[in-house]
């Protein structure tokens, strides 16, 4: 009989885990071992990125339409049977799944979110498929219909990707609620977490389940529309129409629209009119938050007109101001939420969007404000308005050309810094601005507008040649334009996904309108080399990083009381008018001070401290001494469990490598040392000569030696991360002295070879050890 306690975990899962749940019904196609569900947050110190490791469940089981059910989390047959519990309940929690289990081998125990019990199951008596899914049922009181509804398995073909955890979640969620009769929806989710494709998905199952046979799709750009089309709905081509010059063509069955083309101009009758109010059964209204949902748009009224249809509104950032309230419009469930929330923050958790770091630029002139002196004039001789100047003003009330100069000459710099290919988003405050910061990078990077014109574009509105080259800006496999300087129009729904550097300087008001400008880059492409995101801030207007609202739960507005009083003084027209924008030249203007910072780990919080004082930090939260490291990777088998360990507390020992040049050649573990406890650090080489100054390599001889001696000068040059490849001796200069196989032989075998490296180990770190 199998003595379970000395059996590892993976063995307890293949010898009695996998059988049990085989047994009970879960073919092989109906559960996934190593699941993963994110692809680890990416975390980065200079210009050195990494990855965080990915959430991975030991068995996710599905239904035979692909419908997660069920989690398992497996430990070996020394820890008790529930000894994975709560980790299945956290991972459970975060895929929306009912039903938790943990197994050490012995038996289950089940967690049941349903009625929140737990209870010990034995091996042979776990639940089958259907079983969990009838549980699931009962709960949700599906009527026969609805079910055949929610069964509707999702759209795969060989060119589909696989749903992350969100999109199921937000999709089977809003799945249900239709079948249940839910009509207004709201899915918030982070800019480039694939809102899209999630709704593509909603789209076909309800299509197919034949519960929507008309759907209309609204968005308020030719751009989304056409990205949309060509991209994520493209297996729609056969029954999708888009719709142009107002005619609704009613063989169709999926129509792509913009706001506006449906509503009459210059009270001409709306175009929808052409088509019965109960014409379309199902109208996704893609980034809801500009506008479709005010009480006074026109756009309201095509929403209005099909009101028996169901409606879903898609948004990145829920208003809920007065009058602007999405949040309110799109719900029907009287609980003031979204059906399903996913944060930029999480996103940035999960390793799906781009981290960032914020480099703040105080300039003296936006810290002081200007008071033109009396009956000064401006570089047009128009006599400047008598009053005091401040920041908000700059760039539309009055603009100073030495300021232009430094902003300029600041984001040019950046690009030196960071890539000057880097695809950059420059935002100003109006058009006139925009124009003059494209001007001033053309003069300051004109060698590279020789290489192409385009590599300085102003892509505004009014600007037709610009708007023609958005396609090849936002092409990850065009270089140019690469720097496009904008007012408003690259503020929302441009899907570019290697922007790597986004410039703020225009006063940014409204959350929504930070949160849209933000989303344009923070999607990751590290196939591109796009691994962070870098935003220059030249009006503070990433403080509202700290604000709540930021990442937080969307607050539905509070009623305000109404205040009686003296009616308000009646405004001088003449004063409301905009005056012509002042142009200065701007004395002793310079940038004053900069604050660069990062997320912090708990993905919340700013950090502006060194990498260095970052890094003794966070290994003394992990090793409260020296003694306490220096045991633990003494006894680490690979030291690479160390540094994955440290990597998940954020701490990259290469970036600080790079900081200290000091430390260019310096062991990990001397860095760790150097850095945490403030002790003297060895180079590798170093290390490597004293090993051999106390000669070592003695006891062994001729070819044997000969390796040991390779494997140390390996160290020396490249560091123990090498030395531990397990793939080290198929590589120069080892495949001159014979196979793997003839190596170890050399030894007496895997067991005397393992034991010579563990010793010269011991040998490199007995120094200090």
């Amino acid at each position: 009989m199998v003595n379970k306690k000395t059996l590892s975990e993976e063995d307890i899962k293949r010898q009695f885990i996998t059988p049990a749940i085989n047994k009970a019904g879960w073919e092989d196609d109906l559960f996934r071992m190593e699941y993963s569900f994110t692809d680890g947050r990416v975390i980065f110190d200079g210009y050195v990125h990494d990855r965080q490791a990915r959430k991975r469940a030991d068995y996710v089981l599905f239904d035979r339409n692909d419908y997660p059910l069920a989690i398992i989390e497996a430990k070996d047959n020394n820890k008790p049977i529930g000894g994975g519990m709560q980790q299945a309940i956290d991972y459970a929690e975060i895929l929306d799944l009912k039903f938790a289990y943990s197994s050490n081998g012995d038996a289950f125990l089940e967690h049941d979110f349903l009625t929140g019990k737990e209870r010990e199951i034995a091996l042979d008596e776990f639940p089958a498929p259907n079983e969990l899914r009838n549980r699931l049922n009962n709960v949700a009181k599906l009527t026969p219909t609805q079910q055949s509804i929610v069964n509707i398995p999702y759209y795969s073909d060989v060119y589909s990707h696989e749903l992350r955890y969100y999109q199921r979640i937000a999709i089977n969620r809003t799945i249900e609620a239709i079948a249940k009769g839910r009509q207004r929806i709201l899915i918030v989710m982070a800019t480039g977490t694939g809102k899209t494709y999630t709704a593509f998905q909603i789209i076909h199952r309800l299509h197919k389940s034949g519960k929507k046979k008309k759907i209309l799709y609204l968005a308020d750009r030719n751009i989304l529309i056409d990205q949309t089309m060509n991209q994520d709905f493209k297996p729609f081509k056969k029954f999708m129409t888009k719709v142009q010059g107002g005619e609704i063509d009613s063989a169709f069955e999926v129509y792509m629209a913009l706001y506006h083309q449906l509503v009459g101009k210059d009270g001409e009758p709306d175009p929808f009119l052409q088509v019965q109010p109960a014409f379309f059964d199902l109208i996704i209204v893609d980034e809801c938050h500009r506008g479709s949902a005010k009480d006074d748009s026109a756009w309201r009224k095509v929403l209005e007109y099909f009101s028996s249809a169901t409606q879903i509104g898609l948004t990145a950032t829920p208003k809920t101001a007065e009058g602007a309230n999405n949040l309110d419009y799109f719900n029907d469930n009287g609980d003031d939420k979204p059906i399903y929330t996913y944060s930029l923050l999480q996103g940035i958790k999960d390793g799906f969007l781009a981290p960032y770091r914020v480099t703040n630029c105080f300039i003296n002139l936006d810290l002081q404000g200007f008071t033109p002196e009396e009956d000064e004039l401006d570089l047009y001789k128009r006599p400047i308005e008598q009053r005091f100047y401040q920041q908000k003003d700059y760039g539309r009330n009055i603009a100073f050309l030495k300021r232009r100069l430094i902003v300029a000459h600041r984001i040019t710099k950046m690009l030196y810094d960071i890539g000057r290919m880097t695809k950059t988003i420059v935002f100003c405050s109006d058009i006139e601005e925009a124009e003059a910061m494209r001007s001033l990078l053309v003069s300051m990077n004109a060698d590279m507008c020789q290489e192409d014109s385009r590599y300085v574009m102003r892509i505004t509105g009014d600007e037709i040649i610009g708007k023609k080259q958005l396609d090849n800006f936002i092409d990850v496999d065009q270089l140019y334009p690469t720097i496009v300087t904008t007012s408003e129009l690259l503020a929302t729904g441009v899907d570019c996904k290697t922007c790597g550097l986004i410039v703020l300087d225009k006063e940014i008001g409204s959350m929504t309108e930070f949160k849209q400008i933000i989303g344009r880059g923070t999607r990751l492409r590290t196939d591109k080399g796009k691994w962070h995101l870098e935003i220059l801030d030249f009006r503070n207007a990433t403080k509202k990083f700290k604000d709540p609202d930021f990442d937080g739960e969307p607050v539905p507005p509070k009623t305000k009381l109404k205040v009686y009083g003296p009616p308000p003084e009646p405004k001088d027209r003449v004063a409301e008018e905009s005056p012509a924008k002042y142009i200065v030249d701007g004395q002793n203007v310079s940038i004053e001070t900069e604050i660069v910072s990062v997320l912090g780990e708990d993905g919340k919080t700013m950090r502006t401290e060194s990498v260095k004082s970052f890094t003794k930090k966070q290994i003394c939260r992990r090793y409260k001494t020296l003694d306490e490291f220096i045991k633990d990777w003494s006894q680490a088998e690979r030291k690479e469990a160390i540094v994955n360990e440290l990597k998940e507390l954020s701490v990259l020992i290469n970036a600080v490598r790079i900081k200290n040049k000091a430390l260019a050649d310096a062991d990990i573990f001397d860095i760790i040392c150097h850095v945490a406890f403030d002790q003297p650090a060895l180079t590798r080489r170093e290390r490597a000569e004293n090993v051999k100054k106390r000669n070592y390599f003695a006891k062994y001889e001729g070819k044997a030696r000969q390796v040991l001696e390779a494997l140390l000068e390996k160290y020396a040059e490249n560091g123990i991360m090498e030395f531990e490849d397990v793939d080290v001796l198929d590589h120069s200069p080892f495949d001159t002295i014979g196979k793997p196989q003839k190596i170890v032989k050399l030894f007496g075998g895997v067991a005397n070879f393992e034991k010579a490296l563990r010793e010269l180990e011991s040998e490199i770190y007995k120094a200090t050890a």
